[in-house]
């Protein structure tokens, strides 16, 4: 949770307030970890960065978007340390992420960024993803993007 709400912070500092501000609550850790797989990244001792990959649709996916796949899945609360940003943690978890799908087994991942300063979207397409659309989900504008396996 500090990483999550450090990240959120630091976007909040760079970008102002916005969708990605706030803090997480154990609440909604354990009730998300419920029907994922969560993957963390260590440097030393210290967490590094994490991020969920979820079989179940997120509210804010439309799947006609994406291709036709037997099995996706969806990567959601991904952050990273602001310290240990532009380090490679961010690209050795999705790497990670990919390795898990392959063996889970799952034909895509697919997740949504902020269309905005404060989203990833290009930190994504340089990782491989492809973007499959953008659009507007109660006032947020999103961009949809996926990864074939």
């Amino acid at each position: 949770m500090a990483l999550r709400d450090a990240a959120a912070a630091h976007l909040t500092a760079t970008h102002g307030e916005g969708h990605w501000s706030g803090t997480t609550s154990v609440r909604s850790v354990e009730l998300a970890m419920r029907h994922a797989r969560v993957l963390l990244a260590k440097r030393g001792r210290r967490l590094a960065g994490t991020l969920r990959l979820a079989a179940k649709k997120p509210w804010a996916i439309d799947v006609s978007y994406f291709t036709a796949v037997p099995r996706a899945l969806y990567l959601l609360d991904m952050a990273v340390a602001p310290t240990l940003q532009r380090q490679g943690v961010g690209r050795a978890m999705l790497e990670q992420a990919d390795a898990l799908a392959l063996a889970w087994p799952a034909g895509a991942i697919r997740l949504d960024a902020f269309d905005a300063g404060a989203g990833a979207g290009a930190f994504y397409a340089s990782c491989g993803y492809r973007e499959v659309g953008r659009v507007v989900y109660r006032g947020v504008p999103l961009v949809y993007f996926e990864r074939l396996l």
